[in-house]
């Protein structure tokens, strides 16, 4: 059988050519896709914005440092006790029953994240994020042992030395050490700190406190030594999804093009109009002072953290030029492309999405302050024995077993008693009164009966009933009872 295939013409062939990469003449440049980032040297910057930076370090140390040696009613003002399931933040106690608290604050938090960065972008990156933080602070201890942006440059490209190794040496000694200390008050608000400096002193700490110092004092020393801006601008979930929390009217860190360009070098004796120049002079001081390495003359990037230091650089020179400051400020892409005023700029403040932030974050503050006030004084669980759920006992009584726990979440002694609701002619075995130290929780065993007649007449099966707890009155503290669900069992 033939196979030949009919005759089809002459088929078309397209062929294909591959363009030259450069230009005839030209040179090739390998672009690695892989490649270390080219180290960031910020420069020192003074300014009010810099000033209140320090101001919110300072205040932001002194509460994580010296909160674990407050005293407070005899122990640590703040300290989550996870192996007594015990959290003192203060007056307050609580327990593991209390974990909504957790959430509200952390719902707190999330809106009040939303809520600033609706109005002035990322406030909390630039000012009080723990990374910003620590990242000034490894700074200020580089340029005590190495000297401004050009000394540190100048020393990172010469070769080794005694003098190299004694700036690297001693600053990557200062590093570690307060590193170290990081991780170890870190530690301090879930082991009590004096009891952890003796152990520490004994070599006698736990391998879970080792690790967790080790664990975030390494940390520390390598984000804010060591990976500095990578962490804002690659690690950092904030930086992708702030857009979606921005508009036109948000206050961003933004460079005045129509007044700033075209940019260009010139004495201060030179008038820039007459020059044909805007008050830009392009000394590119605000990028060298950016922690992040962007010029902020671009436009709005997603790496920009909102530090401000180049609104304080920026301010500097306009002082010197003898123009007028807010070359780089705060402002809204809006109050920028039409030219309003701070009036008119700081009106549109109150916008729906505003309002809607704040009217969210009012609301779940007010729910979270009312009820702390409004919280119970003791925590109660109810369980039953597992070894019978219900059992007749001498003259036909109905015996069911419980256990109570009781959790005094006060900084004083308490007195309890304990009752069933919701049967006739019960009778309740337990303590006559049961009395808590501070902060004491106790498994109290408690045995419910109820007379046969009685039981037949509520019929086999489980009933619900209430086990009612009360604390007894002490001095001003009024009588208060909390009530626990459960059932009693009886048996066919």
């Amino acid at each position: 059988m033939s196979t030949k295939q009919p005759d089809k013409g002459p088929q078309r062939i397209i062929p294909i050519k591959a363009e030259p990469a450069v230009p005839v003449g030209g040179s090739v440049e390998s672009v690695l896709l892989y490649q270390a980032s080219e180290k960031i040297y910020p420069r020192e910057v003074h300014g009010w914005f810099q000033r209140w930076r320090w101001a919110i370090v300072l205040a932001t140390q002194l509460v994580f440092y010296g909160l674990p040696w407050l005293n407070w009613n005899g122990r640590q003002a703040v300290l989550f006790d996870l192996g007594a399931r015990r959290f003192y933040l203060f007056d307050l106690v609580l327990y593991p029953q209390d974990f909504i608290f957790l959430t509200v604050l952390l719902l707190i938090s999330a809106y009040g994240l939303f809520l600033f960065t609706a109005v002035a972008g990322r406030l909390w990156c630039g000012f009080a994020c723990p990374q910003t933080v620590y990242t000034e602070i490894f700074l200020w201890i580089e340029r005590q042992w190495e000297g401004d942006r050009g000394k540190r440059m100048k020393l990172d490209k010469s070769s080794w030395s005694v003098d190299k190794v004694w700036r690297k040496g001693g600053k990557h000694a200062s590093w570690l050490a307060l590193s170290a200390w990081t991780g170890f008050t870190f530690v301090g608000y879930f082991t009590p700190v004096q009891l952890l400096v003796h152990e520490a002193v004994t070599l006698t700490m736990g391998p879970w406190e080792i690790f967790w110092t080790g664990f975030y004092g390494f940390a520390t020393y390598g984000n804010a030594g060591f990976m500095r801006e990578q962490v804002c601008k690659y690690m950092c979930p904030y930086a992708r999804f702030q857009s979606a929390m921005f508009d036109r009217d948000t206050l961003i860190i933004s460079y005045d093009e129509k007044r700033g360009e075209p940019r260009g070098s010139r004495s201060r004796k030179t008038d820039a109009a007459e020059k044909g120049q805007g008050d830009c002079v392009d000394c590119t001081l605000c990028v060298q002072v950016c922690p992040t390495g962007i010029d902020i003359r671009k436009g709005l990037q997603y790496e920009c953290i909102g530090c401000a230091a180049c609104i304080d650089v920026c301010d500097t020179v306009m002082d010197k030029m003898g123009s007028p400051r807010g070359l780089i400020r705060y402002a809204t892409q809006n109050s920028l492309e039409k030219g309003w005023d701070n009036r008119k700029m700081w009106s549109r403040v109150a916008r729906p999405r505003v309002l809607g932030y704040s009217a969210v974050f009012v609301v779940v503050v007010i729910a979270f302050l009312g009820s702390l006030l409004m919280r119970t004084p003791f925590k109660v669980d109810v369980v039953r024995d597992r070894g019978a759920l219900g059992r007749v006992v001498d003259d036909g009584f109905v015996e069911n077993v419980y256990r109570v726990q009781i959790m005094n979440a006060t900084e004083s002694e308490q007195r309890f008693t304990v009752f069933a609701d919701n049967l006739t002619r019960v009778q309740v075995s337990a303590q006559d009164v049961i009395v808590l130290g501070p902060a004491e929780a106790r498994w109290v065993p408690v045995t419910v009966k109820v007379p046969p007649e009685v039981a037949q007449a509520m019929g086999t099966g489980a009933h619900p009933i209430d086990m009612v707890v009360t604390r007894q009155r002490a001095g001003e503290e009024p009588e208060r009872a909390v009530r626990e669900k459960t059932t009693f069992m009886v048996p066919r």
